[in-house]
C-alpha cells in the first residue's frame, strides 16, 4: 500500500506533499554527517504519454543516464537548528532536505547541507533532480537509513514538481511518470549499451521545470504506443539499433512542440555517419547521436565530430556500457 501523504511547509510558505513519516526507529545518535551522490543524465530516450495500468493516459519518460555529470551532497544534522544550504539559491534542495527529515520522523531537526557537482544548468541533464536526489540520500545517510527508490521518487517530486528516474540507477530502465513519481513500466533490465556523441543545441539553455506538459495530439498519443513497444524489444534483446530507432521517433515528435536548433542537421549527420539514431532532452537543449559500442564506430564518430564542429557545435562523448568509467573527450 502506498504511504499516505503529509504536508510540509516550504521556505516561502507554500505547501508540498511528501510521504508520511517512515517507520524507522531513530538511532541513538545521528552520524556526524551523511553523504549522497547521484549521476546526471543526457535527456531522454523516449518521452511522451502512455497508458497506465488502469487505462488512463499519463506523461512518462525513459532517461538516458550519463556519468559525465555528477552531484554530491553532504548533510550535517543538528537538533533544533535551522536548515541551511550552501551554495545559496537551491530552494528545491532545501525543501528536499526538510521533507526527508520530516518523512523520517526528525521534524525538530535541521542542519547544514552543502552541494557540489558539474551538472550543467538548464540543459535538461538533471541539474535540479541531481541536487534533490543527492540531498535526500545525504539526509537519510546521516541517520543510517537507506531509502527505497520508490520513496525517493515521491520525495523528489514533492520537492521539485517533476523528476527524472535517476533514483532507480542505470541498471534498471523504467518508464517513469515524472509528475507523479511512480513507475509506469519496468522495462526489465538496463538500456542497451550505446556510445553517445553529445552536443548542446542552444547556448543559454531553458528553465526546464517551468515548461508545462506538452498537449500531444490524438495521433501522437497513438504513435507513442509502437515506440514503447520498440523500446521494450530493444531492452529485451539488448539491441542498440532498436534503441536508436525508438529515440529518433520520440525526438521527431518532440520537434513539433519544442524544436531543437540544428536537429535537421543532426539527422543529416546521423545518416551520413551511419549512427543508430538521435536522442534529445525533451525539456532541455542537449542532443546526442547514438552509436554501437566498441571500436568499429570510432571512425564514424570522429567524422560526426568534424561535421558538428563545422556547424559550430562543440561535442563530447560517453558510453553507457561502462557507466562507472565514462569516456570524456580529450
Amino acid at each position: 500500500m502506498a504511504a499516505p501523504l503529509m504536508e510540509a511547509r516550504t521556505g516561502t510558505g507554500e505547501r508540498a506533499h511528501a510521504p508520511a513519516p517512515a517507520l524507522y526507529p531513530p538511532p541513538a545518535a545521528p552520524r556526524a554527517a551523511g553523504t549522497g551522490q547521484v549521476h546526471g543524465h543526457h535527456g531522454e530516450i523516449v518521452q511522451g504519454v502512455f497508458y497506465s495500468s488502469d487505462g488512463t493516459l499519463e506523461h512518462g519518460l525513459v532517461t538516458l543516464p550519463c556519468t559525465l555529470f555528477r552531484a554530491t551532497a553532504r548533510f550535517r544534522p543538528l537538533r533544533s537548528a535551522p536548515l541551511t544550504v550552501q551554495p545559496g539559491g537551491r530552494p528545491r534542495a532545501r525543501l528536499a532536505a526538510r521533507l526527508t527529515l520530516d518523512a523520517l520522523g526528525y521534524t525538530r531537526w535541521g542542519g547544514a547541507l552543502s552541494l557540489e557537482g558539474n551538472v550543467p544548468l538548464r540543459w535538461g541533464c538533471g541539474s535540479s533532480t541531481t541536487d534533490v536526489l543527492s540531498t535526500i540520500r545525504a539526509v537519510a545517510d546521516a541517520f543510517g537509513v537507506v531509502l527505497e527508490p520508490a520513496w525517493i521518487a515521491r520525495l523528489a517530486v514533492a520537492a521539485e514538481t517533476a523528476s527524472d528516474s535517476l533514483m532507480y540507477g542505470p541498471e534498471r530502465a523504467v518508464l517513469f511518470a515524472q509528475r507523479r513519481g511512480g513507475v509506469l513500466l519496468d522495462l526489465g533490465g538496463p538500456l542497451p549499451p550505446v556510445r553517445v556523441l553529445g552536443v548542446n543545441t542552444e547556448g543559454g539553455g531553458v528553465e526546464t521545470l517551468s515548461l508545462p506538459p506538452i498537449p500531444y495530439s490524438a495521433w501522437e498519443v497513438e504513435a507513442f504506443q509502437p515506440i514503447l513497444g520498440l523500446l521494450r524489444r530493444a531492452v529485451d534483446r539488448q539491441d542498440p539499433a532498436l534503441l536508436g530507432r525508438a529515440a529518433t521517433a520520440s525526438a521527431l515528435i518532440n520537434q513539433r512542440h519544442r524544436p531543437k536548433h540544428h536537429l535537421p542537421q543532426l539527422l543529416a549527420v546521423m545518416r551520413d555517419t551511419d549512427a543508430l539514431g538521435v536522442q534529445v532532452a525533451h525539456s532541455g537543449t542537449v542532443a546526442g547521436l547514438l552509436y554501437e559500442p566498441g571500436r568499429p564506430a570510432a571512425d564514424r564518430m570522429e567524422r560526426a565530430r568534424t561535421a558538428l564542429g563545422r556547424l559550430g557545435l562543440d561535442s563530447w562523448q560517453f558510453s553507457t556500457h561502462h557507466l562507472a568509467q565514462p569516456e570524456p573527450v580529450s
